[in-house]
């Protein structure tokens, strides 16, 4: 699916002038990232979204953006579900 916004171009260009010309992929990798804090979206939808290779170049966009990829809510989820499991 295609998605068109419309950016006034004083905005616009107040945005180019921070993040470069390639605007239309920082709006994605912004989308991706909200996606992914909220638990809209996970790791591998994020990788085929932004056209990743592997998970780890998801990692390390993740760090660079400063958004962990295993949480401590994460961590409480997997200790629940060993938990349950009997491990």
């Amino acid at each position: 699916m295609e998605v068109t916004i419309q950016v006034p171009e004083d905005i616009a260009y107040h945005l180019q002038a921070k993040w470069g010309q390639d605007l239309p992929r920082h709006v994605l990798e912004s989308v991706a990232l909200e996606c992914f804090r909220e638990r809209i979206l996970g790791e591998g939808h994020l990788r085929r979204l932004l056209g990743f290779a592997t998970r780890f170049e998801v990692h390390a966009f993740l760090k660079q953006h400063e958004v962990p990829f295993y949480t401590l809510e994460d961590l409480e989820h997997d200790r629940q579900t060993l938990d349950r499991l009997g491990l």
